[in-house]
């Protein structure tokens, strides 16, 4: 939502989208957040972001939609999945793509936590879910796709749902009720 220093402009959010068709509308965003360390200098360590997007008809998102959950401050090295809409070879950004394991933590350049996975661009920004259910698709966002390193194209990284990550959350989650 914030690179090179700007935010975006005219952002939504298009849920279901498939070759043109908005089966659950558009959702154009009213508020973009990010923490102030992203905000101020885009470090890798707390590449989050939240959309606030306007009620639609009376009915929220989530109502729409529905949700999943959020966790912060979890131990590392948990059982993750990642999902993601890579783009780059071979894939060309049409089908969700997963990649599931252990974490590790980033022991090159960042406090963020790593996963063995082959997603390629464009795949930036799906979440990661802890206690992730295959047979309901449930589970609790804990991190996003964020970067890879190009001598290591079979890892991602995401950054750690700490306190920076919950203050953004929050912000969200009360914005939206005004």
């Amino acid at each position: 939502m914030k690179l090179n220093g700007a935010f975006h402009a005219n952002w939504v959010f298009v849920p279901g989208y498939d070759q043109g068709n908005r089966p659950n509308g558009t959702w154009p965003a009213t508020t973009l957040l990010t923490t102030a360390q992203w905000n101020s200098g885009e470090n890798m360590n707390y590449d989050v972001a939240a959309a606030v997007v306007a009620p639609q008809g009376g009915k929220s998102l989530t109502d729409v939609v529905g949700g999943q959950g959020v966790a912060f401050n979890q131990p590392r090295g948990r059982q993750t999945f990642a999902f993601g809409y890579p783009a780059g070879g071979p894939y060309d950004g049409s089908r969700l793509v997963y990649c599931s394991g252990r974490t590790f933590d980033d022991y090159l350049s960042s406090r963020d936590q790593g996963l063995s996975c082959g997603m390629t661009g464009g795949a930036s920004g799906g979440p990661w879910f802890l206690d992730f259910s295959e047979s309901t698709g449930g589970g609790l966002l804990n991190s996003v796709n964020s970067f890879k390193y190009n001598f290591a194209s079979y890892w991602m990284f995401g950054p750690y749902f700490g306190p920076e990550a919950e203050a953004v959350y929050n912000t969200a989650q009360n914005a939206a009720l005004t």
